[in-house]
């Protein structure tokens, strides 16, 4: 972590204290930091200047990634006063405590103190486990909406938008999403030329706001045999471009008729079958979530032209894809 610059405290317009759990995501944390960095000093020498940050640690230790890397703290738990957010970057959920009853008692402690505080990746559930998201809504991934649904009564949910501004709680999805939640917190402290600057150092040609939709969860989360649920990653990889169903069977390493029986037996329905209503699917999430035009979702749903598309949703729904379009804009 780069060290402090010379210039005076008051200098910096934004000041972050992160919080890291034990076996959090790598790149949650990187995306913001980076971010914070870019945006922090003229050209790229990563000073921080325009914007502080620090990585507390309540025990002095490094703190271990899901990946295996391990970061240090710069600091231990200091006055939470001193920062504009804190930001609780979560990672695996597996038995035992994300974050020691030190951290947690810090982080009630910068709740009532008036903090804003971040949870990015799982740090929506040390939030939660906290008891400081008791009446709000919290932005979570889908792969871990059932988990939340399961641990917490009292916390809404929303898996359909890649952060969440809930006043003075902000959480995050995850992933790549963590550096568009950076870049509008830049955005609101030092303006928008500052934010474009780090998303274009990062190659992120266009920001995503707020409401922007996480992409589509994957069915074969449900799934138990494990061909058909191979063959379903497959079919979500080639949405645009359909494989032809012997090719996707070949590559599973059987015949195409036994992956027909084991999708019958598991899925109700054959794979053609089951591979059209995925891209019917993600040609109606295009629609209703990504505000695409019908000829645009048909094409990127894998299908040769928009009328085929229109018959086939229609056959689905009952009603035209451009009447959903409609209704959606209403």
């Amino acid at each position: 972590m780069s060290p402090h610059d010379d210039s005076p405290e008051t200098q910096a317009r934004l000041r972050v204290g992160f919080v890291l759990a034990h076996q959090f995501t790598l790149t949650a944390f990187s995306c913001f930091v980076d971010a914070l960095r870019l945006a922090s000093d003229e050209g790229d020498r990563s000073r921080q200047i325009h914007c502080r940050w620090t990585v507390m640690s309540s025990t002095g230790r490094p703190v271990r990634a899901s990946c295996g890397v391990e970061v240090s703290g710069t600091s231990g738990l200091i006055d939470a006063k001193g920062f504009d957010y804190l930001v609780v970057v979560g990672g695996l959920l597996r038995p035992g405590p994300q974050v020691d009853e030190a951290t947690l008692r810090y982080l009630r402690d910068a709740a009532a103190a008036g903090v804003t505080l971040i949870g990015v990746c799982t740090g929506s559930f040390i939030l939660a486990r906290a008891g400081l998201l008791q009446g709000r809504r919290a932005c979570v991934s889908w792969f871990h909406r059932d988990d939340f649904l399961q641990e917490f009564g009292d916390v809404a949910p929303v898996t359909d938008r890649l952060y969440l501004i809930d006043r003075d709680r902000i959480t995050c999805s995850g992933g790549a999403g963590v550096a568009d939640l950076a870049a509008a917190l830049i955005e609101r402290r030092l303006g928008a030329e500052a934010a474009r600057k780090s998303l274009r150092v990062l190659l992120i040609d266009t920001p995503r706001n707020e409401t922007t939709p996480q992409p589509m969860p994957s069915l074969a989360r449900s799934v138990r045999d494990e061909k058909v649920r191979r063959a379903i990653l497959l079919m979500e990889q080639n949405l645009s471009e359909p494989r032809p169903v012997a090719r996707i069977a070949a590559l599973l390493g059987i015949s195409a008729r036994q992956l027909e029986r084991r999708f019958l037996a598991e899925m109700g329905v054959g794979p053609a079958s089951a591979y059209r209503a995925m891209r019917l699917d993600y040609g109606r999430w295009l629609i209703t979530k990504g505000a695409r035009r019908v000829g645009d979702a048909a094409s990127l749903a894998g299908f040769a032209d928009s009328a085929h598309f229109t018959r086939e949703f229609r056959k689905r729904w009952g009603d035209a894809p451009s009447t959903v379009a409609k209704l959606q804009a209403v």
